[in-house]
C-alpha cells in the first residue's frame, strides 16, 4: 500500500509539472503566478534564482529520489524481477505504427508521445509570439525600427524560449541509471532514439534563433552585438559559443557519419560540456534552472560511471569460436543480478583508454550467481584487435578491463506469452542466449508455465552456426534443455551446405586473477537504489547551502552595499563549481564507503581456483564442460537450412496461441520487415518487440 500511495503521488506531481510547461507562455503565469511566488520565495541566501529552482528544478530532483525508494522497497519485496503474466492492457499501444521512415519503427504510444510534445512546442511558440506582438506597433516606433524588424527580433528571443523546453527534456533518455526511466518502465538504450529526435528539434529550433538575431543586427548596424559579453544581461558570445559546440555534434551526428566515423562522432559529441556551460553563460544561471534536473542527474549518473569504470574487473576465461567470435566470462559479485537483455559497457586498455563498448549480457544472474559473460563478434576495428589477440597461439596469464553497468530493464515479460517467436541476424542472436538461458532456470526450477520458443536464426556462414553453441553455459550447473519446449530454426543465407573445414573446436582460455581486479558488482552495492536517493537528495542540500553562503556573506553586500552589481557570469560559474563540488563529494563517499563493504569479494576473486602453473595457457576440449544431455538436446531441437532466407510472413502467420510475443534483433531491415508483418493486421496475435542488441 506504501509503494502504490507513493507512485500516485509521484504521477500527480509529474503531471503537475508538465501542467507548469503548458501554463508557462500565458499571461496568468507571467503576470501574476511568477511574481507572487518570487516575492514569497526571494531572499537573500538564494536571490532570484530561489524561486527558478524551487518551480523547476526541486520537483523533478524530488521525483528522482522518491523514486529510487520506490524502486528500493520493490526490490527487497522482491517485485522488481516478477513477471506479468497477463497480457498488458498498453500492447497495443505498444505495437508499430510507422514502420519504414526517418524515425524508425514507432509505436502507438511513441507516436502519442511525439505528437504530444510537438503540441506542447507549438502551442507555446503560438502563445509566446501572441503576446510578443500584442503591442509590437507601439515598441517598434519607440524604438526607431520597423515592425517586420522588431517581430524578428521577437521571434527570435520567442524561439530562443522554445529551444529551452527541448533542453530540459534532452538529458533524461541518457541518464543510464535513471530512477525516472526505471519508473516508467524504460532504460536508456531504448530511449536513445528520443535523445536524438529531441536533439534534432533543439538544434533546428536554436539555429533559426541564432539567425533571427544576425539578420536584425545586420539590418539595423548593430552587428557589434556579435562580440557583446554582457556582465549583467544575456552574453551573446557566449551563446554564439553553444551554438558553435551544438552544431558540431549536430553535424557529426547525422547517420552517414555516425556510422562510418563512430570515433568522430563520439569524441565531437563530448563538446556537450562546452555547449552545457556557455549556455549557463549565455541566459544565466537563474534562467537556466529551467533546463537543470535533466542535466544535473545525467551529471550524477555521468561521475558514478567515471568512478566504476577506474575499476579493473576480474576476467576468468575467454571462449574461443572458430566463427571469429569470443565470449568473455567476468567474475561477478553473487549479489549482483540483472534481467536478461541487459548491457554493459567495456574498455579494453591494451587496445585503446578512451573507446568504450556496449555488449548484451548472455550469462544469466540465477543460473550463474558468479559468472558474467558477454559475446563479442569480430566486426570493427577494436573487436577485430580483441580476437587477435585472445586468439593468439601465444600464453596470457592476465587480461585488463574495465567495465560500466549492467544496465537493463526491470523486469521482462516473456511470461505472459504463450508463444515466444525470437527473430535474429547475425549477432542478434547474443540477446536471445540470455532469454533462454533464463527460462530454461525457470523451466528447471518449475512453479511457473514456460512458453514455447521458436528461434529463427539466420547467418552469412555455416561456420558462424557455433554461436549456438554459447545457448548453453560453459560451467558445472546441471541444467536440463529438454524441459524447455523449443525449436530452433537456423537458416545459412551464403552457402548451400555445410563447409568441411568448419569443424575447428571451441577453445578456452584461462585467465589467472590479480590482486588489484574486482569481481563485476554494482557501483552502489546491493542497495544502489537507496544510495543514488541519497546522493541525489545530499548532494542537492549541500550545493543550497553552498549557494546561500555565498550568496548572503559575499555577493548580497555587494549588490547591497554598493552601486556594483554583481556579475551573471560570475555568478554563473560559482554555482557550476558548486554543483560539481557537491555532486563529486557525495558520489565519492558513497562509492568508497560501498568500496570498502565489497572488499569480502575482492578477496574471494583472489582465492579463485585457477588451472595450475603448469597447464598450457588453452585446452582444445577444455571448454567442452557441457553436459551431455543438455548438448544432444541442443542438437536435436535444431534444424539447419542452407542457401535460402526464412519466409518470415509465412512462419508468424502460422504460430499457434491466443498471445504470441514476436521478438525482433538484428540489422534494421529485419526489424522492419518483422514489424511491418505485425502490424499489417493479419494477425491479431501477434505482439512485436525490437530489442536493440549490442555486440
Amino acid at each position: 500500500m506504501l509503494r502504490y500511495a507513493m507512485k500516485l503521488f509521484l504521477v500527480l506531481l509529474f503531471l503537475g509539472y508538465l501542467l507548469l510547461w503548458l501554463m508557462m507562455p500565458t499571461k496568468l503565469y507571467f503576470e501574476h503566478w511568477l511574481p507572487e511566488i518570487r516575492s514569497k520565495t526571494n531572499s537573500t541566501y538564494f536571490g532570484p534564482q530561489g524561486s527558478t529552482m524551487l518551480i523547476y528544478t526541486f520537483p523533478i530532483l524530488f521525483i528522482a529520489t522518491m523514486g529510487c525508494i520506490y524502486l528500493h522497497l520493490g526490490k527487497k519485496l522482491g517485485d522488481e524481477n516478477i513477471e506479468r503474466y497477463q497480457t498488458s492492457k498498453f500492447t497495443t499501444l505498444k505495437q508499430p505504427v510507422l514502420v519504414k521512415g526517418p524515425l524508425g519503427i514507432v509505436s502507438w504510444m511513441e507516436l502519442s508521445f511525439l505528437t504530444m510534445f510537438i503540441m506542447l512546442l507549438a502551442w507555446s511558440t503560438t502563445s509566446y509570439l501572441n503576446g510578443m506582438f500584442l503591442h509590437i506597433d507601439q515598441m517598434a516606433s519607440k524604438s526607431g525600427l520597423l515592425v517586420w524588424e522588431a517581430k524578428l527580433e521577437m521571434s527570435g528571443l520567442a524561439l530562443g524560449l522554445i529551444g529551452n523546453i527541448c533542453l530540459a527534456f534532452l538529458f533524461f533518455p541518457v541518464t543510464r541509471g535513471s530512477s525516472i526511466l526505471r519508473l516508467i518502465g524504460l532504460t536508456s538504450e531504448a530511449c536513445v532514439r528520443y535523445h536524438i529526435w529531441v536533439g534534432h528539434i533543439a538544434m533546428t529550433i536554436f539555429t533559426f534563433h541564432g539567425l533571427c538575431y544576425l539578420i536584425f543586427w545586420a539590418r539595423t548596424h548593430q552587428m557589434a552585438e556579435v562580440l557583446k559579453w554582457d556582465k549583467i544581461e544575456v552574453s551573446n558570445v557566449a551563446g554564439e559559443v553553444a551554438l558553435l559546440s551544438g552544431f558540431a555534434m549536430w553535424a557529426t551526428s547525422l547517420p552517414r557519419i555516425r556510422r562510418k566515423m563512430f570515433e568522430l562522432f563520439y569524441y565531437t559529441h563530448h563538446l556537450y560540456i562546452l555547449f552545457v556551460v556557455f549556455f549557463v553563460f549565455h541566459v544565466g544561471f537563474a534562467y537556466s534552472c529551467i533546463v537543470l534536473p535533466g542535466f544535473y542527474l545525467f551529471l550524477i549518473d555521468r561521475f558514478l560511471r567515471f568512478l566504476q569504470s577506474q575499476q579493473r574487473v576480474g576476467l576468468v576465461s575467454a571462449r574461443i569460436l572458430p566463427c571469429q567470435t569470443v565470449e568473455l566470462n567476468f567474475s561477478k559479485s553473487p549479489e549482483l543480478s540483472y534481467s536478461p537483455t541487459s548491457i554493459v559497457f567495456v574498455n579494453v586498455p591494451g587496445i585503446s583508454k578512451l573507446q568504450w563498448h556496449p555488449f548484451t549480457i548472455t550469462s544469466n544472474s540465477n543460473m550463474n550467481p558468479d559468472k558474467l559473460s558477454i559475446v563479442v563478434k569480430s566486426e570493427g576495428s577494436w573487436s577485430s584487435e580483441l580476437y587477435q589477440k585472445l586468439s593468439s597461439p601465444f600464453s596470457m596469464d592476465h587480461f585488463d578491463v574495465s567495465i560500466e553497468g549492467p544496465y537493463g530493464p526491470a523486469s521482462t515479460s516473456f511470461l505472459r506469452h504463450d508463444t515466444l517467436v525470437m527473430l535474429s541476424g547475425g549477432s542478434g542472436i547474443t540477446p536471445f542466449i540470455s532469454i533462454i538461458r533464463e527460462l530454461i532456470c525457470k523451466a528447471n526450477n518449475g512453479g511457473v508455465k514456460i512458453p514455447q520458443i521458436l528461434l529463427i536464426c539466420a547467418f552469412k556462414r555455416s561456420i558462424d552456426l557455433t554461436m549456438l553453441e554459447l545457448i548453453l553455459p560453459v560451467s558445472g550447473t546441471t541444467t536440463d534443455i529438454s524441459c524447455l519446449q523449443i525449436q530452433i530454426e537456423a537458416y545459412v543465407t551464403r552457402e548451400k551446405a555445410v563447409v568441411e573445414d568448419n569443424n575447428t573446436p571451441l577453445r578456452t582460455i584461462w585467465f589467472k586473477p590479480n590482486a588489484s581486479d574486482a569481481p563485476v558488482s554494482a557501483i552502489l552495492g546491493p542497495n544502489s537504489w537507496l544510495w543514488l536517493g541519497l546522493i541525489i537528495s545530499s548532494s542537492f542540500v549541500i550545493f543550497l547551502l553552498l549557494i546561500g553562503i555565498l550568496t548572503r556573506y559575499y555577493i548580497y553586500p555587494i549588490d547591497i552595499g554598493s552601486n556594483v552589481v554583481y556579475g551573471t557570469a560570475a555568478r554563473a560559474g560559482f554555482n557550476m563549481l558548486f554543483i560539481c563540488l557537491a555532486i563529486a563529494m557525495t558520489s565519492t563517499t558513497a562509492f568508497l564507503w560501498n568500496k570498502k563493504r565489497n572488499s569480502k569479494g575482492m578477496r574471494q576473486i583472489q582465492n579463485m581456483d585457477t588451472p595450475s602453473t603448469t597447464s598450457p595457457a588453452w585446452f582444445n576440449n577444455g571448454d567442452r564442460e557441457l553436459e551431455s544431455l543438455p548438448h544432444q538436446s541442443l542438437l536435436q531441437a535444431t534444424k539447419v537450412h542452407y542457401g535460402e532466407r526464412p519466409d518470415l510472413k509465412r512462419i508468424l502467420l502460422e504460430c499457434n496461441g491466443s498471445s504470441v510475443g514476436v521478438i525482433v534483433s538484428g540489422p534494421r531491415e529485419l526489424r522492419q520487415e518483422v514489424a511491418s508483418i505485425c502490424s499489417s493486421g493479419l494477425a491479431d496475435n501477434l505482439h512485436f518487440e525490437s530489442i536493440s542488441f549490442t555486440w
